[in-house]
């Protein structure tokens, strides 16, 4: 189920920002960035509807996926 990032309390969305900027794996390439220009980085993302969240009700967790993936 794809949430709207709009429908989310500011504080929601930012933990869910820097939740997601934070996990193991994620990868910005050669170029080390601070914790805020990684989640001001995937916040355009959603704001040009780039990239999305998706809430899986199976699992019970938050994703930021971009939107091209989806098609």
């Amino acid at each position: 189920m794809i949430i709207p990032h709009a429908q989310l309390s500011p504080d929601a969305l930012q933990g869910l920002l820097e939740e997601y900027v934070t996990r193991d794996g994620t990868d910005y390439g050669d170029h080390e960035m601070s914790l805020e220009s990684k989640v001001a980085q995937v916040r355009r993302k959603l704001d040009t509807g780039e990239a999305v969240i998706l809430f899986s009700e199976s699992k019970g967790v938050c994703n930021i996926v971009l939107s091209n993936l989806l098609d």
